[in-house]
């Protein structure tokens, strides 16, 4: 194995293209790669898109028109730990424009299908506290949530 670490395959149905571009547009510190196309040997139609490589915040991924045979689940997610409020609006917003679907606790769908978490890193603090009560609050109330917010959190952390 090299030592450049891994690269994520995102499996689209014929979206790897725009998807690779939209998570260029999110993320800073990003950047576009190799753009492969279908040759006359197929299976996809000549001049086609099989694979974009890029990176997303330094993460790689490689983006495969593979088909519809294969979707998305929540069993996968990205989680983007965010310093506060402003980045959990922004990622929240930038990621569930379009067709994106807002979920539970934090969680979302993009329009691609893609589960993301979009995680304060004050929550861990809050739900990490030695105080049980404390970190039990906060739990309940993010529990109540869908896109995530600081300062209702750390209220009920506080409000014992």
């Amino acid at each position: 194995m090299t030592t450049e670490g891994f690269t994520t395959c995102l499996w689209f149905d014929g979206k790897a293209e725009e998807a690779a571009h939209f998570y260029l547009s999110v993320f800073k510190n990003s950047r576009l790669g190799r753009i492969v196309r279908y040759t006359e040997a197929g299976p996809g139609p000549a001049g086609s898109v099989l694979t974009v490589e890029f990176e997303a915040n330094g993460q790689k991924f490689l983006a495969l028109n593979g088909g519809p045979e294969f979707t998305f689940n929540e069993a996968i997610s990205f989680q983007i730990p965010c310093g506060d409020q402003e980045e959990v609006d922004f990622y929240w917003s930038r990621l569930t424009e379009g067709d994106g679907e807002e979920g539970p606790c934090g969680w979302l769908k993009d329009k691609f299908g893609l589960s993301w978490q979009v995680v304060p890193t004050r929550l861990t603090e809050l739900v990490s506290d030695p105080d049980q009560g404390k970190a039990a609050r906060a739990m309940q109330a993010m529990l109540t949530m869908s896109k995530l917010d600081i300062a209702a959190l750390e209220k009920a952390a506080a409000d014992g």
